[in-house]
């Protein structure tokens, strides 16, 4: 490992412009999320260099960031140091920089003033959130992909029932305790479900002046339900839980405007003190750096093979990527889809490096749909098995603490859930500032 990290140190300071010869080839992989560190981890015996690069330190599990808005599970619950991750990997260096672009022809990957040749690249740079043209609303309406937004949204949230507690004017309470959730998809229905346990429950009985009970939680849906991929009555039971929660679910509901005090909507005006974005996700600029044909999301078009057209040496997967079933329907943008691909990318260059003949086009497996609306509730869909209720929810439990990395994780997942779920508290409920705020 020490003799990986000595050469790809040396060839980053030197940025040189092509790869040595006399090496193993490079697979320089771009982003650890589930797609990347997947990848990564199935080439470890595989004679080449591996160099996984990314921005952050860390991998972080998306699916459970709501809980930490919410105040239910600790940061160190859902993200673990990529390079703890990969320290036994003898094959594979980690390095934390962030790419601005890839130059083809030379074969390398531009960091800053850095240039980090490869002889195979995996890009896997995920998504971000998607405002349809309104990036302005962004610092109002945060959405959740990183742990800084998690604790971002968390603070905003505690922090609106702080402020109610303090102010003397209803009507401002009023505005304070309104939380408004955009988008009916799965994040946006776990996290509308979250936040009204949060208040009902949690936060019920912490202040004096204020009931948090009183809270008005809303779900903001432009299409005619919620869940749009699941089955509809998988979506109508959402809404009817949701609603028995205390959430207002407003579907056809389109937002026309944000700003500090709120939002505009088709259907009105609402007045709110926090506002949170779960309505679409954006490709990274990858596109852009491979000079690649794109959809209206930024994802790059790959062939079934996961490569960039003209180019078999660029791979693309996860969000990044635009990939197709071999009966044109769309691979949904879920986290084990990202997996598999990662997977299969790395069988077929250990397929190349041997000499051997590689996979067949990328098939996708679906796995199923789950998605919790809070205590004793989730809707759950595996081929033609639909869960929901107690049931649901104690398997979408199950199935994501098997998910994360690690024993420690898991127990200490599992731990809080069980105590969240006994007790009805959140042990996490701090207020904490990102640095300029």
């Amino acid at each position: 490992m020490a003799e990986t990290e000595a050469l790809v140190r040396a060839e980053v300071e030197s940025a040189p412009l092509e790869a040595p010869a006399a090496r193993a080839p490079r697979v320089v992989i771009i982003g650890a999320g589930f797609g990347g560190l997947t990848c990564a981890k199935a080439l470890a015996r595989t004679m080449c260099e591996v160099l996984l690069v990314d921005r952050e330190n860390h991998h972080c599990f998306q699916p459970l960031l709501y809980q930490v808005a919410t105040a239910a599970l600790s940061p160190k619950d859902v993200a673990w140091p990529v390079r703890a991750i990969l320290r036994d990997q003898k094959n594979t260096a980690v390095l934390m920089a962030d790419v601005s672009g890839v130059d083809r022809r030379a074969r390398v990957v531009i960091a800053g003033e850095r240039r980090i040749p490869y002889d195979y690249l995996v890009l896997a740079t995920g998504a971000g959130h998607a405002y349809f043209g309104h990036d302005e609303w962004a610092p109002i309406a945060p959405g959740l992909k990183r742990i800084d937004d998690a604790t971002d949204v968390r603070r905003r949230l505690l922090m609106a029932f702080e402020k109610a507690e303090l102010t003397e004017d209803e009507a401002e309470r009023m505005r304070l305790l309104t939380f408004a959730v955009i988008g009916g998809g799965p994040t946006g229905v776990e996290l509308a479900g979250a936040i009204a346990e949060m208040a009902r429950l949690t936060l019920a009985k912490d202040f004096r002046r204020i009931d948090p009970r009183t809270a008005r939680v809303l779900l903001l849906e432009a299409a005619p339900r919620l869940l749009g991929a699941y089955p509809e009555k998988l979506s109508a039971y959402a809404k009817r839980m949701l609603e028995k929660k205390g959430v207002e679910v407003a579907l056809d509901t389109k937002v026309e405007g944000v700003d500090r005090g709120g939002l505009d909507t088709s259907a009105g005006r609402i007045d709110a003190g926090a506002i949170v974005w779960a309505a679409g996700v954006a490709a990274s600029p990858a596109a852009a750096w491979l000079g690649a044909e794109k959809d209206r999301a930024g994802r790059v078009a790959v062939t079934p093979e996961l490569t960039l057209p003209g180019d078999d040496r660029v791979y693309v997967i996860g969000d990044t990527a635009a990939v197709k079933n071999a009966d044109g329907s769309p691979v949904p943008g879920l986290a084990p889809a990202a997996k598999q691909m990662g997977a299969y990318v790395a069988k077929r260059i250990a397929a190349e490096l041997r000499g051997e003949r590689a996979p067949e086009r990328f098939v996708y497996r679906h796995q199923g749909d789950l998605a919790t609306i809070g205590r004793n509730a989730a809707v759950v869909r595996i081929g033609g098995v639909t869960l929901k209720g107690f049931v649901g929810w104690a398997f979408w439990s199950l199935a994501h603490v098997y998910l994360l990395i690690g024993a420690r994780n898991r127990l200490a997942v599992a731990f809080n859930w069980a105590w969240d779920y006994v007790t009805a508290q959140r042990g996490v409920r701090l207020i904490t500032r990102a640095a300029g705020r």
